[in-house]
Formats: C-alpha cells, sequence, structure tokens
C-alpha cells in the first residue's frame, strides 16, 4: 500500500485549552499549582509527566521574593522539590526545563528579563489571565473561529 503524501502540516497561530474543575479546597501548594496547570491546558488529565507543574511552582515562590530565576537555578530549584516530594525524577534534564519556560512564556504568564525568568512583571495571577488570556487570547481565538463559520454558512 503506498505511503499517503501529506499535503500540509498545520500549525496554528495560538491556542488554549481550558478546563473546569472543582474549587479549590484543602490542597497543597503544589497540588493547586497543578490543578492550575491543569485548568490552563499545561498539564494533560492523567499524565505522569508533571514537571511544568513544579517549574511552574519555583517560579510562583520567586515571586514572593520578586527574585528572578535562571533556567540553571530552576532546574537545580526542581530537583530538589522532586527530591523532597519523593517524585520520580522524570523530565528534569534542562533542555526539557527551558522548553516548560517557553510553554509557560508563551502563554504570556513568565517573561524571560536578563536572561532569568520570573512570573511577569511579578503581576497577580488572576489579574495575569484575565489580561493575557481573556482580553488578550481569548478574543483572538474566538474571532476567528466566527470568521471560519461565517465562510462556512456563506458556502451553504
Amino acid at each position: 500500500m503506498p505511503k499517503q503524501k501529506t499535503i500540509s502540516k498545520e500549525v496554528p497561530l495560538a491556542e488554549i485549552t481550558l478546563r473546569k474543575y472543582e474549587k479549590p479546597a484543602n490542597l497543597s501548594a503544589r497540588e493547586l499549582v497543578r490543578k492550575l496547570c491543569l485548568s490552563i491546558g499545561l498539564l494533560q488529565p492523567g499524565d505522569s509527566r508533571d514537571i511544568i507543574v513544579d517549574v511552574f511552582h519555583v517560579i510562583i515562590r520567586a515571586k514572593k521574593e520578586q527574585k528572578q530565576l535562571t533556567s540553571d537555578e530552576i532546574c537545580h530549584l526542581v530537583i530538589g522539590e522532586r527530591k523532597s516530594l519523593k517524585l520520580p525524577m522524570v523530565g528534569i534534564a534542562s533542555s526539557n526545563i527551558r522548553r516548560q519556560l517557553k510553554r509557560l512564556k508563551d502563554l504570556l504568564i513568565v517573561e524571560k528579563r536578563l536572561n532569568a525568568y520570573r512570573i511577569t512583571e511579578y503581576g497577580n495571577l488572576a489579574e495575569l489571565f484575565e489580561e493575557k488570556i481573556e482580553k488578550f487570547l481569548l478574543p483572538a481565538i474566538t474571532l476567528r473561529v466566527k470568521e471560519y463559520m461565517k465562510k462556512i454558512e456563506e458556502l451553504q
């Protein structure tokens, strides 16, 4: 059987996954960050590869001290956190840590300044979500979806 030829690879200009979970109550700090990662699509339900949770948690903790962290510092802190929680040492390669940082940057939650990372402008997470995702990213995506719908209706 001949191999099918790929016509083109679709690459989205932007994407976001949002999920609704129960209200946060009686959860550890790491579990709260994990639920947030699940809620905004940084982590998939049932995914055992949860290094993004530790990367995000380390950066959130650094925000309290208004501290920026290099990717090497983040890697070191993530390893320490996973050891203290007796979690498997998977996904801790520096290249993977940098990939997770890029994912946080792409969502506009984390920024890189002077070769170090921080929560964007040390801002409040809820305000960042509202400003960067609700008011910026979501309207652009929903507008484009509506354009596709309108174009399809015109074909009918």
